[in-house]
C-alpha cells in the first residue's frame, strides 16, 4: 500500500524566507526541509566548513608536500565507482597544480574486487611508489595497509564509509573515522580529497613555496568535486550543497573539464543548464558504466584528458558502455521479478536473491530498483571468483544496512567474508553455497530492526499547488537550486481529471489533464495501458523545449485511481 502525505513545514520559516525575497513556493519547500534563516542557503565558498577540524588533515598536508617538495613517486588507489573515479581525478589534478606528480591505479572490481586488498598492494609495489593515498577507500583496508607496510610503502588513506571494528595502521582521513570532530558526515571521497588538497595548500604556503599571488586555483576542480557528490548519492548537507551549487555554476559558465562537456555532449544535455538532475541521472550512470562493465580507468581517463576531441571519444564510448548496462539490467530484472512471482514478498521483511548470470557491475542498481518496487531491503548477488558470490545491497530509510550486515555477521562469524558501505548501500561477500543461509539470517536480522509499518511506502510530496503559481516561472525557480539525496526535488500532488491520453514511444502515456478548468500536458513514462478518468497523481512540474519553444510540462511519478 502507498500512502501520499505532505510534508510539515513550520509557517514563520516560510514567511521569513518569502519575506527575503524567495518565491513562496519555493519559501516553504525549504522550510519543509528544515530551512529556517535566508542564510542556510548562501552557497558562497566562504560558507564551506574550513579544514581544520578533520581528523589528521594537517598530517595528511605535511606528508603530501614532504612527497611534492622530495619529488617522490605517489601512487592514487581509487574505488572503481563514480565517486572513486572523480575522487581520482581531483588528487591527480590537484597534486598537479600544487607542484606534485602522482599516478593512479583502479582495481578491476571482476579481477581484484573492492579496496586496498594486499594483491593490489603487491600489484601497486611493482611501480615502486614512496606513498600509496587512497581515494574513496581504505578503512576497511587493514589487510591491505599492513602489506604495505612490510613492502616498505606508506599509506595515507582518505575515505568517507564507516570503519568497521578495526582501522588500518595508516595516516586516515576520514570524516566518520572515530573522534573526528568535522561536523559534516556527509562527504562523498571526493569532497574529502578536495578538502586534503586545501589543506596542503595550506601548507604549502606556509613553506613559502607559494604566495599570495601565486596560489593555484583549487576552485576549477569543483565541477568534477560536485559530479562525485552527486553520483555517490551522499546526504546534501549545508556544506555539500555548497559545492555542488559552485561545480553547477562553472558548468553552467563553460567552465567545466573537456570530459565533463563531452560526457553532457553524449548524453544529448547542454552543460549551459546542467543542475544536479543531470550530474545524477544522466552523465554519473556514464561514468559509472565503465566500472560496472569493463574498467574504471576509462572513466578516470575522459576527467584527465583536457583535449576535446580525446574527451569526446572516450564518452562516446562510455555513452555505449551505459547502453549496454541498461541492456543487462532490464533482463536481469525480468529475471529477478520472475523468480519473485513464486515469492509471497509480503511475508518478507527483505529481498536477497542470486542468479549465476546476472552481471557484477550491475546487481547494484538491480538491487535498486527492487529497493524500489517492493520497499523493502533488497540484496542482489552475481558469482565472483573461487566458489564466492558478491552481493550489493540498498535499504529502505528505516534501515541501516550496514548495520544490519554487522549484526549478522556476529550472529554468524563465519557466513559473511568481507563487508561495508552505509546506511543506504553495503556490498559483501559469500561462499555461494552459503546463500541460502545469508538469505534466512538476513530476513531474520531485518525482521528484528523493522516494523510492519516500516514496509508501508510513504510518498511525501510538498502538498497542492495554487494553479495560479504552476507556470514555467516556478519552473524555473525549482531549475535553478540543489537538490538530491537528504534534501530532495520538490514534488507536489493534486487531483485531476484524464482528459486525453494515447502511447507514445510504444511504452509511455502523453496525458492532458485537467484541474478546474484548466489543461496540462503530462507524461507518465513506462505505462503503456490507458489510466482512469480521474486520479490523485504525484508530480513534478518540468520545463519541456521542443523545436526551441518552452512549455510546462507535468511529470507523473506516481498516480492512484481517485473514487
Amino acid at each position: 500500500m502507498v500512502r501520499i502525505t505532505p510534508r510539515p513545514y513550520p509557517e514563520s520559516a516560510a514567511r521569513t524566507l518569502a519575506a527575503s525575497g524567495l518565491h513562496p513556493v519555493l519559501a516553504r519547500i525549504y522550510a519543509a526541509r528544515g530551512i529556517v534563516r535566508p542564510v542556510q542557503l548562501e552557497t558562497q565558498l566562504t560558507g564551506l566548513i574550513s579544514f581544520d577540524s578533520l581528523k589528521n588533515i594537517h598530517a595528511a598536508a605535511r606528508r603530501l608536500a614532504d612527497a611534492i617538495t622530495r619529488q617522490e613517486r605517489v601512487l592514487v588507489v581509487a574505488d572503481y565507482d563514480a565517486d572513486g573515479a572523480t575522487a581520482c581525478a581531483v588528487a591527480l589534478r590537484g597534486l598537479a597544480l600544487l607542484g606534485g606528480r602522482a599516478d593512479y591505479l583502479v582495481p578491476n572490481r571482476f579481477e581484484y574486487g573492492y579496496g586496498l586488498t594486499p594483491e593490489i598492494v603487491r600489484l601497486a609495489a611493482e611501480r615502486r611508489p614512496a606513498l600509496i593515498v587512497t581515494v574513496d577507500n581504505g578503512i576497511a583496508s587493514v589487510a591491505g595497509v599492513a602489506e604495505a607496510k612490510r613492502l616498505g610503502i606508506e599509506v595515507l588513506v582518505t575515505d568517507h564509509h564507516l570503519p568497521g571494528d578495526a582501522l588500518p595502521e595508516a595516516l586516515i582521513v576520514n570524516p566518520n573515522q572515530p573522534g573526528c570532530p568535522f561536523p559534516s558526515k556527509n562527504l562523498a571521497g571526493v569532497g574529502v580529497m578536495f578538502y586534503v588538497l586545501l589543506a596542503l595548500r595550506a601548507e604549502l604556503r606556509s613553506r613559502g613555496v607559494f604566495t599570495a599571488d601565486t596560489l593555484p586555483n583549487l576552485a576549477q576542480l569543483l565541477d568534477i568535486v560536485a559530479l562525485g557528490t552527486v553520483a555517490d548519492v551522499v546526504r546534501l548537507d549545508a556544506n555539500n550543497r555548497i559545492l555542488v551549487e559552485q561545480g553547477l555554476r562553472r558548468m553552467r559558465a563553460g567552465r567545466a573539464c573537456a570530459g565533463i562537456r563531452a560526457l553532457f555532449h553524449a548524453a544529448g544535455r547542454d552543460p549551459a543548464r546542467a543542475s544536479a538532475f543531470d550530474l545524477g541521472f544522466t552523465v554519473g550512470p556514464r561514468l559509472n558504466a565503465a566500472g560496472r562493465l569493463e574498467d574504471m580507468s576509462l572513466g578516470i581517463s575522459c576527467l584527465l584528458t583536457d583535449d576535446d576531441t580525446a574527451a569526446l571519444a572516450i564518452a562516446q564510448r562510455l555513452h555505449a558502455l551505459n547502453a549496454e548496462r541498461r541492456s543487462i539490467e532490464a533482463d536481469m530484472q525480468e529475471t529477478a521479478l520472475a523468480s519473485l512471482d513464486a515469492i509471497e514478498t509480503t511475508d518478507s521483511y527483505s529481498l536477497a536473491l542470486f542468479d549465476a548470470g546476472w552481471h557484477q557491475g550491475v546487481i547494484g542498481i538491480l538491487a535498486s530498483r527492487l529497493k524500489d518496487k517492493f520497499h523493502r531491503p533488497a540484496v542482489c548477488f552475481a558469482r565472483g571468483n573461487d566458489g564466492e558470490i558478491k552481493g550489493s545491497g540498498r535499504s529502505i530509510g528505516a534501515l541501516h544496512l550496514r548495520d544490519a550486515l554487522d549484526i549478522v555477521s556476529k550472529r554468524a562469524p563465519d557466513l559473511i567474508l568481507k563487508f561495508g558501505g552505509h546506511a543506504a548501500a553495503a556490498g559483501l561477500s559469500i561462499r555461494e553455497a552459503d546463500f541460502a543461509r545469508f538469505a534466512a539470517l538476513f530476513e531474520e536480522t531485518v525482521q528484528g530492526l523493522l516494523s510492519p509499518g516500516d514496509l508501508a511506502k510513504v510518498i511525501e510530496t510538498d502538498g497542492e499547488l495554487p494553479l495560479e503559481t504552476l507556470n514555467l516561472e516556478l519552473v524555473q525557480a525549482l531549475d535553478g537550486q540543489v537538490w538530491g539525496q537528504g534534501f530532495p526535488a520538490p514534488s507536489f500532488s493534486g487531483v485531476f481529471r484524464v482528459a486525453q491520453q494515447r502511447v507514445v514511444g510504444e511504452k509511455h502515456l502523453k496525458l492532458r489533464l485537467e484541474m478546474a478548468g484548466r489543461l496540462f500536458e503530462s507524461i507518465l513514462f513506462f505505462r503503456d495501458q490507458p489510466l482512469p478518468e480521474h486520479i490523485q497523481a504525484v508530480y513534478r512540474p518540468e520545463m519541456n523545449i521542443y523545436n526551441g519553444s518552452a512549455s510546462l510540462q507535468l511529470k507523473l511519478e506516481h498516480w492512484a485511481e481517485e473514487t
